[in-house]
C-alpha cells in the first residue's frame, strides 16, 4: 500500500492516537479526548516509550495516523524460558477499514516476533469483535485459550 510507514509512536501522534481509541464504541475502555485526561495518557505513553518489553507503533499514512498497535515481550520459564510477544491495542481509525492496514500492522509485528526469537506471538480481541476474529484466524492465528479479566475502575 502506497504512503503508509509504520514507526515507533512519537509524543506529538498522542492527540491522534487518543482519539482514535475514545472513537472506539465497543472496546469499553473509557477513553476519552477531555483535556483533563491528556497527563494520564501522557505518563503511560512516557512509561512505555522508557520500557525495555514494550514498544509503541503508529501507522502514518500521507502524514496522518491511521492505526496503531503496541507489542510487549514476555518471557517465562514456561517453553523452557522462552520469549513471546503479546500484540495490543491494534486500531485502525475507522474510516481507514477495509484496506489493508491492519494486516500490515500485524505482519510487521510477527517479523519483530521472529527478529526477536519469539516462541509464539498472542493476542486478545474482545468477544463482541467478530469480524476481528475472523480477520485474525485469516491471519494465521487459532482461538486457543479461554481469557479472563477482573477489572478495579
Amino acid at each position: 500500500m502506497d504512503g503508509i510507514i509504520i514507526r515507533r509512536a512519537r509524543e506529538s501522534d498522542l492527540s491522534q492516537l487518543i482519539a482514535m481509541f475514545a472513537a472506539d464504541d465497543v472496546g469499553g475502555h473509557g477513553d476519552t479526548t477531555d483535556a483533563d485526561a491528556y497527563d494520564d495518557y501522557l505518563r503511560a505513553f512516557n512509561m512505555i516509550d522508557a520500557s525495555q518489553n514494550e514498544q509503541l507503533f503508529v501507522v502514518e499514512r500521507d502524514g496522518d495516523v491511521v492505526g496503531t498497535f503496541q507489542i510487549l515481550f514476555n518471557r517465562t520459564l514456561t517453553g523452557r524460558g522462552s520469549l513471546s510477544m503479546i500484540i495490543e491495542a491494534v486500531q485502525t481509525r475507522p474510516d481507514m477499514r477495509g484496506q489493508g492496514i491492519g494486516a500490515q500492522m500485524i505482519g510487521y509485528a510477527i517479523e519483530e516476533a521472529k527478529r526477536r526469537e519469539c516462541r509464539l506471538v498472542q493476542l486478545t480481541s474482545n468477544a463482541a469483535r467478530t469480524d476481528a476474529h475472523r480477520f485474525y484466524e485469516r491471519l494465521g492465528f487459532a482461538k486457543s485459550h479461554a481469557g479472563f479479566k477482573m477489572k478495579f475502575k
